[in-house]
């Protein structure tokens, strides 16, 4: 956009065409929200890019154009609302401007709908309303209007949820976000992809429309390939998770064929919606899945992505199974189409996650990952859990033995509370439950363990766990101060996506002091892998 703005600066009229394609949805949503009436925000907006090209020459720097050109706009309507004249416009007339009906039919059936919405969005206020119909009715994206509105994300998310929430109330319909649905979210024509049973099942009662396929894998557990599809691969990751989670491995690979399956027939889908949150547990299964998409002829079908990574009210946010029935119904239709951009960027996160070789994650982090928000912080996460040169704990271990010598002793406070203070990683309690085992089993433990010998696997409901406690041990208490080094006394045996580390020396270590991986050198010396 800079380009174009740069070059009607110098007069070029296809330039400023270009700007007004870009724009023109945009200005047309503010000025009608503030006018109420069609010809009149039509006027305004015509209006407003004949004085914007007059002064454009006044125009400091280019990428502040979106949010000049809106002061603009407004300037123009409070000189049609000082000069307001009466003006009629049919009500289907209204609605092909700001939201184009290919067919008449179908027009005539929705009519009602269309009519309803229109009806409670006028009953809003003025910056909720522009809201709504930049995001829904014209399309555009979060980071788009934000531009335009020079308001933050948060404040424009917020925005929006308030009108779902004020819309839903004033809707004199039983289900608005059925309705929604049919007008914007295509019907049942969809499939929703999600992250686990608990978000499936509050969706379903929600009344969000489409089928919904859980995903169920680990992806920041255990040996990661990237194709995970091919049978060798995934009969190499069904044995690891059986031995290490005690996950069935005939159950597990069933598991990997059915869900494969039900993603290989997408075709049929009018709209594939990725729901998925800001931690690794998401972030890798979300790129593993756009990783396989951008393999894919889409067609037809629109894939479409809601990610996030707060919700207003919550102050430590860990996901989407947080919500409520009612706000996860509030987010319904709030996703954003996934372009060649996202899909590139999914397709190098897994490329590089998978890689057996980590200075290939180290080199993508160093470049621009903003086109997914979330996945620079969640792979940073997933660094900090390799052997930290000063102890090789990693940032699990480490943090446990902090608290176990603060005085926590039960296994499901540590849980919570590691899960809290690490809530990036979306560790689940299985996965909590093994780390733990590492360091109170084996020759050189950690921590003891007190009232059950037993730490819980796949499915296990033994309520001794519970009850349990664990102390810091000798050793323990030297690996924390980094007397002695963990992996040179115990050995280590564990992936981080397609790295393997084995035995007691590694060649990549974590610095916790620095936040950056370091490569063995020689011995103990380290340098920073570029």
């Amino acid at each position: 956009m800079q380009y174009w703005v740069e070059e009607a600066r110098r007069g070029n009229q296809l330039a400023f065409e270009q700007i007004m394609g870009q724009f023109q949805g945009m200005a047309y949503a503010v000025a009608y929200a503030k006018l109420q009436d069609a010809h009149l925000a039509e006027d305004a907006v015509q209006e407003a890019f004949a004085e914007a090209f007059k002064s454009l020459h006044k125009l400091k720097e280019s990428n502040a154009f979106p949010g000049w050109f809106k002061v603009i706009v407004t300037r123009a309507c409070n000189r049609m609302i000082r000069n307001k004249r009466p003006s009629t416009i049919a009500y289907e007339q209204m609605v092909e401007s700001v939201a184009p009906v290919p067919d008449i039919a179908d027009l005539v059936v929705q009519r009602d709908l269309y009519q309803s919405l229109y009806a409670s969005i006028a009953g809003l206020s003025y910056n909720l309303r522009v809201a709504v119909q930049l995001f829904y009715f014209q399309g555009h994206s979060l980071k788009e209007i934000e531009a335009y509105l020079n308001i933050p994300t948060t404040v424009l998310k917020k925005r929006l949820f308030d009108a779902r929430k004020k819309l839903k109330v004033a809707l004199p319909i039983a289900d608005f976000v059925s309705v929604w649905n049919d007008l914007y979210e295509g019907g049942r024509s969809m499939l929703h992809i999600v992250n686990g049973d608990v978000v499936a099942d509050k969706l379903r009662k929600s009344g969000v429309q489409g089928d919904i396929l859980v995903w169920r894998e680990i992806y920041s557990e255990g040996p990661i390939f990237t194709d995970l599809m091919e049978d060798g691969n995934r009969a190499i990751r069904a044995t690891y998770l059986e031995q290490r989670l005690g996950i069935p491995s005939r159950e597990y690979e069933s598991g990997c064929l059915s869900q494969e399956k039900a993603l290989a027939a997408f075709h049929q889908y009018e709209e594939v919606v990725l729901w998925f949150e800001h931690d690794l547990f998401d972030q890798t299964m979300l790129s593993f899945l756009l990783n396989w998409f951008a393999g894919q002829s889409m067609g037809t079908t629109k894939l479409s992505l809601l990610c996030i990574g707060d919700y207003p009210g919550i102050e430590l946010f860990r996901g989407l199974g947080q919500l409520s029935v009612q706000q996860l119904e509030g987010l319904s239709g709030t996703w954003q189409s996934v372009g060649d951009e996202v899909l590139e960027l999914g397709r190098l996160v897994w490329d590089a996650y998978s890689s057996p070789d980590p200075s290939k994650l180290v080199e993508l982090l160093q470049g621009n990952l903003t086109a997914l928000p979330y996945v620079n912080r969640a792979l940073q996460f997933h660094l900090s859990r390799y052997p930290s040169i000063k102890n090789g704990l990693g940032i699990v271990q480490q943090l446990t033995l902090e608290m176990v010598r603060d005085g926590l002793s039960s296994p499901v406070d540590l849980f919570k509370q590691v899960g809290d203070k690490l809530h990036e990683l979306g560790m689940g309690d299985l996965q909590y439950w093994q780390c733990l085992a590492g360091m109170v089993q084996g020759k050189h433990p950690l921590l003891s363990l007190d009232g059950t010998n037993q730490v819980p696997m796949y499915q296990d409901v033994s309520t001794e766990w519970k009850h349990s406690k664990v102390a810091l041990t000798e050793l323990g208490s030297k690996i924390l101060d980094g007397v002695e080094d963990w992996i040179a006394i115990n050995g280590i045996n564990e992936w981080y996506g397609g790295v393997h580390l084995e035995g007691n020396h590694v060649p990549w270590r974590w610095d916790s002091v620095n936040n950056r991986l370091v490569q063995v050198q020689c011995g103990r010396e380290w340098k920073l892998i570029q």
